[in-house]
């Protein structure tokens, strides 16, 4: 199977629409799926292609202030 192929293949399966795209409906689905999966591709190369996609690996420790028992 070649690249291009395997490239239609993704396209015509996310091309057939969610629930949520169905309620409002598409005029081309698979024009959606190709740049939905377009957008996908290029954020999976590079993680911090999207805006405020930044991942923070942090403790709970660091996020949670801690609280003083009562006296």
């Amino acid at each position: 199977m070649s690249h291009d192929q395997s490239d239609q293949d993704r396209i015509e399966s996310r091309a057939h629409l969610l629930p949520e795209e169905a309620a409002v409906g598409s005029e081309d689905p698979e024009a959606q799926a190709d740049a939905i999966l377009a957008e996908s591709d290029i954020r999976e190369e590079d993680r911090n292609a999207a805006p405020d996609t930044v991942l923070e690996h942090r403790t709970s420790e660091q996020t949670v202030t801690p609280v003083e028992p009562p006296d």
